[in-house]
């Protein structure tokens, strides 16, 4: 099993010691783009366009609610991948 499917196994199933970067880089494979606030907040917004902007705090551990964000990005990418 690589390491892709290592992390998206954690991600599905909603592991509670996920990393800020790894959400990042899962959101960046799927073409969001990150968005940092100029006034320092520790909160970044992943955007893409068509796609509801996804906001997550660059806090460790990562709660649920934001790794069930990204979870349901995953799910519906592998839809629309299985789809075309």
């Amino acid at each position: 099993m690589s390491q892709w499917d290592k992390l998206l196994a954690r991600i599905f199933s909603l592991s509670k010691d996920l990393r800020f970067d790894e959400l990042r880089k899962v959101l960046e494979s799927y073409g969001y783009k990150m968005n940092a606030s100029k006034k320092g907040s520790s909160h970044y917004t992943f955007r893409k366009p068509g796609c509801q902007p996804i906001t997550i705090p660059k806090h460790e551990p990562i709660k649920r609610v934001y790794v069930d964000m990204v979870r349901k990005v995953v799910e519906s990418e592998v839809e629309n991948d299985e789809n075309t």
